[in-house]
Parts: structure tokens; sequence; C-alpha cells
């Protein structure tokens, strides 16, 4: 069992996750999170966290906890550093997302939208349950999770 956490942003964290990195091939896909913690201290809907490991900050999430496109609540960001991908801390952290989203009032869908080429989040959100039914917005798929389904 993985010691994975998360925990909303606050002064203690905030600079951590600014300095977290992605490789090379992933700064396509995602803006930097002071980008996204910029975000929303101006939208009051997103809630960002800090995804720890064994007590350490590895990562980044985010998601609005109003309703949007397709009647859902929306992931705006999930990223885990380079230097621990691939250790299952992202899936982890995924599914611990997806409890503090359940608990929003009336979730039934949780919506995440990525680039199509983007392999290690078509594999992370399919793992955990996300269904591609053909949703675009722009150059992004859009899958949803279907709460308590």
């Amino acid at each position: 069992m993985l010691n994975v956490k998360i925990e909303e942003l606050n002064e203690k964290n905030w600079y951590e996750c600014c300095l977290l990195k992605i490789s090379e091939k992933q700064t396509a896909y995602l803006e930097s999170n002071a980008i996204s913690i910029a975000h929303s201290k101006f939208e009051p809907s997103l809630k960002p966290f800090a995804i720890y490991y064994e007590e350490k900050i590895v990562g980044f999430l985010m998601f609005n906890t109003e309703k949007e496109e397709l009647d859902g609540y929306w992931v705006f960001r999930i990223m885990i550093d380079e230097n621990f991908q691939g250790k299952g801390i992202g899936k982890a952290a995924t599914k611990l997302m997806i409890s503090e989203m359940s608990k929003l009032q009336g979730a039934e869908k949780i919506v995440v939208g990525y680039h199509p080429e983007n392999q290690e989040a078509h594999h992370l959100y399919a793992s955990v349950g996300f269904i591609d039914n053909g949703d675009r917005f722009g150059k992004e798929m859009a899958v949803i999770k279907y709460i308590n389904a």
C-alpha cells in the first residue's frame, strides 16, 4: 500500500508545488503548476491540492467545485514530478481526488480533458474507470467517471 495523501494547498506547500517538474515531452500537454495556482486565486471554485508520497510533495492536482460542460465536475490538473512517475502515485492520488470530488453537491460525473496523444493520462484515467464517450473540446478529448457506477 502506497503512502499517498492529498492536502489542500496552503502557505506551507504551495511553493514546493511550483518547483515540481514534468518530463520535457509532457510540457506540451500541461501548463505549469504556478499558472494553475494563480488561476485558482481568481476562480474561487477551483480547489488546488498538493500530492504527498511518504511525507514529501511529489505532485499537484486541482479540480472545479462547480459543474461545467457535460454536467460534471472537471479535473483541471493532475501531475506527478518526473522523478516519481511510474510508481502508482498518480493512480493513488487520482483515487483520493475522486473520493473528494464525490462529496460535492450532486456529484454524478467527474470529467477530465486531455490531449489524445498523452498516453500517460489515457492509461491513468482508464485505470480508475473513466470512460471515453467520444466527447471532444477543441484538441482535447473528455473522459467521464460516473460516481457510484
